[in-house]
């Protein structure tokens, strides 16, 4: 089993809650939360582990017109964020990604490996297929390719507020779905336009939301045969 740990949310929840105390109980903190994950997935089987910190540099900001990517983030960050961050990096070896999210580096590495885990509790990684692990339900579960494109697909809809990603009006979870469920690939993007109004906003949204499955990928949208 390959651990692929979200390490921007670990570093954010972690700074967070040790904003009262010293950079040291911060630390030591950290360490616990990473070890007691990985003593929670242990099996008595071989298990690796490797800790994804997104770097300054990421397309999704060229890419978006409708809204600037992740434009609405005005909150001040926790004071310990950028230290914990460096001990993770120093500690737990972690990678800083370039030109793209921690999110497309984890997703790259699970792509096509079978013993690959992604922990986190980033919904945006029920597109990828394979094992996930949420932590702090401590629920381990899977998600198949047709899953994994549906939510996909969804995404274009609902929008991402957190980034700034914007959906069509009116649609949520609950019809998003009613919408796409049991079409195939060419017949929910061609929902997913006429919901948006066109094909350009469409495809700034896929690009936005695809998780990258290989280096340097920009999604296009699929094609008749």
């Amino acid at each position: 089993m390959k651990l692929l740990l979200d390490s921007d949310m670990f570093a954010y929840r972690i700074a967070a809650s040790c904003k009262d105390e010293d950079i040291e109980v911060a630390k030591r903190t950290m360490k616990g939360f990473i070890t007691d994950i990985i003593a929670d997935l242990y099996t008595g089987q071989d298990l690796t582990w490797k800790c994804f910190l997104s770097g300054s540099t990421n397309f999704r900001k060229d890419v978006a017109v409708t809204a600037p990517y992740k434009g609405n983030r005005t909150k001040e960050k926790p004071e310990h964020l950028q230290p914990l961050r460096d001990y993770l990096v120093d500690a737990w070896d972690a990678t800083v990604s370039v030109d793209q999210e921690a999110d497309d580096d984890i997703a790259i590495a699970a792509e096509g490996d079978a013993e690959a885990v992604i922990v986190s509790l980033d919904k945006d990684f029920d597109q990828c297929v394979g094992l996930h692990y949420n932590f702090v339900k401590k629920e381990l579960y899977d998600v198949t390719y047709d899953e994994g494109m549906l939510w996909f697909y969804r995404q274009f809809l609902i929008g991402d507020r957190i980034d700034n990603i914007i959906g069509a009006d009116g649609i949520g979870l609950v019809k998003s779905l009613k919408l796409l469920e049991g079409k195939t690939e060419l017949e929910m993007w061609q929902t997913v336009v006429d919901c948006l109004g066109s094909e350009e906003r469409a495809l700034e949204n896929g690009q936005l939301l695809w998780l990258r499955k290989e280096p340097n990928q920009m999604w296009q949208p699929p094609q008749e045969n």
